[in-house]
């Protein structure tokens, strides 16, 4: 199909000494005009706050939703090794940003190395989801760390109901890499 994406501006939150943009994607069939699906993306820019505006965002629903895992062992974890060479891979999905592949540049923004796209340790742990519970309708997660190309990627979930809760360590470090995220199942347990 040929799809046509139209973005708008959702919100800009004023953080005091960040900004927070929110953009909202909406991507249509070229052919019918039928919704094919929707994505938000929210943009932390340090240096840009103090503008005047509002302190915080809006509720938009499963989109603006903070998962908080249950106090129970999670019901499933998958492991998974990322590559040495992943983020040179993740290049080709069309991830041109230097910091995730010249280590020149990398150390300007203050990392030893590149690091890998966030986008790309989100669909790990996206498919560790799909993997273990099948397709969902949404998902919601919050960046909360870094991830070297080699490191290995540990997703924790738990089933609430229609939703599983996630987040996703950096196993060679302990620290979180994805925090406060949860997936919406869909109804049918069949895989896509």
């Amino acid at each position: 199909a040929k799809l046509i994406s139209y973005p708008k501006l959702i919100e800009v939150v004023d953080k005091g000494n960040a900004g927070i943009v929110v953009t909202g994607t909406t991507t249509k069939d070229a052919k019918t005009g039928e919704d094919v699906f929707y994505n938000e993306s929210t943009v932390f820019v340090r240096g840009s706050g103090g503008f005047g505006g509002p302190a915080k965002g809006a509720d938009r629903g499963a989109a603006t939703t903070v998962y908080k895992p249950p106090q129970r062992a999670p019901d499933a974890v998958t492991e998974e090794k990322t590559t040495e060479e992943q983020a040179a891979i993740y290049r080709l999905s069309g991830d041109r940003n230097p910091l995730h592949i010249d280590p020149a540049f990398s150390k300007v923004g203050g990392f030893a190395t590149p690091i890998l796209h966030g986008l790309c340790f989100f669909g790990f742990s996206g498919k560790h989801v799909f993997q273990k519970f099948g397709p969902f309708r949404n998902v919601k997660v919050r960046f909360a760390g870094t991830v070297l190309p080699g490191q290995t990627l540990v997703t924790e979930m738990w089933k609430e109901g229609n939703k599983v809760v996630f987040q996703t360590k950096v196993k060679e470090t302990g620290k979180l890499c994805i925090a406060g995220a949860g997936a919406e199942l869909m109804e049918s347990k069949s895989k896509l």
